[in-house]
């Protein structure tokens, strides 16, 4: 067997993969507002044209465990360099196709590819920062994340808007390519015996608690990062330019970055069961207003309210997928991820028609339901892990 190499000890992430989770977050998130301009130029409905977001989800989510378990197996950098570089091809790919079956297929593939970015940047985290201040590091990489929403919504609206929809999926694919060469640079973490392809997975799936964790996560990538992307769409559907609406809509990003610095303060004094019912109560106030009223004003607020819920409920369950199996951190992460995904393209999909009908008010509604049970459950369920002894959390529950 071969020894270890010793120890990497960072407080934060480096900054090559926060870049890259920039890049990830941009491409992932510049759809919303081109969404209604697609459906005008490929000659399709609204509810068709949703697909190539709901597939683009649907792809991220279910790649996570193979990403995972690759990342366990042969290193955290080396697949976050492969995934990047065929996520850039599919990305150009994605700004010449001619039809909407074209397009899905090509978005499938690069989100496929960029779903390796996030949750493998999570796991190095993971690798290299103390639990005691690892959320902390955690909401420095949801920062940068956090950059590419806004930019995304924001700068993708305008360019889509002013110049053409297909320059908004090449700016993200020229970006991975950079960012594959600067990661030759940053250190490869040292990791546990491989053991069989199998291992790593049968000890995440028998966990009960890092089962919990994949069910929260299914449910917030449901109620907001499948519903949130009917922001832009509604307010379109009002009569507001696709520029404006992604304006609107960057308000989102622009609250995250600023509250996961308010986060990244309060989790030192904060217990995370606090830090989960603050986020979600800021989702359940989001979609109720946007439920009652949707307008520029409202939508506003809306989004800046789920940057706060994103920021504070998410970072937690994010520190606390990388503490219930630390053996299989990579592959856990990557389970976590792929049911934040997959929940979100569920959502997506099934809120396609009540978009193509109008029903946003229905759809923003049904949002703010689920969220309100989903808090109280993840508020609940992580103070009784953090109640547990340390032998049952591997001495890492904070």
């Amino acid at each position: 067997m071969t020894a270890l190499a010793p120890p990497i000890t960072l407080a934060r992430p480096p900054l090559a993969l926060s870049v890259a989770s920039f890049v990830s977050s941009f491409d992932r998130f510049a759809v919303s507002p081109m969404l209604v301009l697609i459906a005008l130029d490929l000659r399709v409905p609204l509810a068709a044209a949703v697909a190539a977001a709901s597939g683009y989800f649907l792809a991220y989510g279910l790649s996570q465990p193979l990403w995972g378990v690759l990342s366990d197996r042969f290193g955290r950098v080396p697949v976050m360099r492969a995934a990047l570089l065929g996520a850039a091809v599919a990305g150009i790919v994605s700004a010449l196709m001619p039809a909407l079956g074209a397009l899905i297929a090509a978005r499938i593939v690069a989100g496929a590819c960029f779903g390796a970015v996030i949750p493998t940047s999570l796991t190095y985290v993971g690798d290299t920062v103390e639990p005691s201040i690892r959320q902390r590091a955690l909401t420095d990489l949801m920062g940068a994340t956090a950059l590419g929403t806004a930019a995304a919504t924001g700068l993708g609206g305008v360019l889509s808007d002013l110049v053409d929809w297909r320059l908004v999926f090449t700016v993200p694919a020229v970006l991975a390519l950079a960012c594959v060469i600067w990661l030759r640079w940053v250190p490869e973490p040292p990791r546990g015996p491989s053991g069989r392809l199998g291992t790593h997975v049968g000890a995440v799936l028998r966990h009960r608690w890092a089962l919990l964790v994949f069910a929260l996560a299914f449910g917030e990538g449901a109620v907001l990062l499948g519903v949130m992307p009917f922001l832009a769409p509604a307010l379109q559907h009002d009569g507001v330019t696709a520029a404006v609406a992604g304006l609107a809509t960057a308000v989102y990003g622009v609250g995250l970055w600023l509250l996961t610095r308010l986060v990244k303060r309060l989790s030192r004094s904060w217990p995370a069961p606090v830090l989960i019912a603050v986020g979600g109560t800021q989702l359940c106030a989001g979609y109720a207003l946007v439920a009652a009223h949707v307008g520029l004003t409202t939508v506003m607020v809306a989004a800046l309210l789920f940057g706060g819920g994103w920021s504070f409920m998410h970072s937690s369950l994010q520190t606390w997928v990388t503490s219930v199996t630390p053996q299989a951190r990579g592959t856990s992460v990557a389970f976590f991820a792929a049911a934040l995904f997959v929940g979100s393209a569920v959502s997506s999909w099934a809120g396609g028609p009540l978009a193509g009908n109008g029903s946003y008010p229905l759809l923003f509604g049904v949002a703010a339901a689920v969220a309100l049970p989903l808090t109280v459950v993840a508020a609940v369920g992580r103070h009784r892990y953090g109640s547990l002894p340390a032998e049952e959390t591997g001495g890492q529950a904070q």
